[in-house]
């Protein structure tokens, strides 16, 4: 992966994140800059956009601010372990994992359902738009 940095604002253009809102998950501890500039601006790696982006991802999904820490962290541990983790500590990161991909399918199918009404009542304002401007034409 690459390891150039990047400053925040560059971040924030590739994340669609508000800097507000990057220093938010910094100050909350859901992501940490790769590093500091001499000048002490923050600095951030592929590795960080990619974190960022599971955030803004869980975000519009209702998961909390502990959930993606949780998530994270769960995460982070997997991706880390060359042979630090037994087989139990596998798999209940695995688990814990495996909980937050079935509420992310549970709050996706529902988004549809939603998705679905809206588009179903935007039609049926369409009709009636119609139906009440040859209406008034006439």
């Amino acid at each position: 992966m690459d390891d150039r940095h990047m400053q925040i604002g560059e971040v924030a253009a590739r994340t669609e994140l508000s800097l507000r809102t990057i220093r938010h998950y910094e100050e909350t501890g859901l992501v940490i800059p790769s590093a500091r500039s001499q000048g002490g601006f923050r600095l951030y790696t592929e590795a960080d956009v990619a974190r960022l982006m599971v955030i803004r991802r869980m975000k519009p999904l209702g998961f909390t601010l502990d959930q993606m820490r949780d998530l994270l962290e769960a995460t982070d541990r997997l991706d880390a372990a060359d042979d630090t983790l037994d087989a139990a500590e596998r798999d209940a990161l695995l688990d814990r994992v495996r909980a937050y991909h079935r509420t992310a399918a549970d709050q996706v199918d529902k988004l549809r359902v939603q998705l679905s009404r809206a588009e179903e009542f935007a039609t049926t304002l369409s009709a009636r738009l119609e139906q009440t401007g040859s209406t008034a034409r006439s």
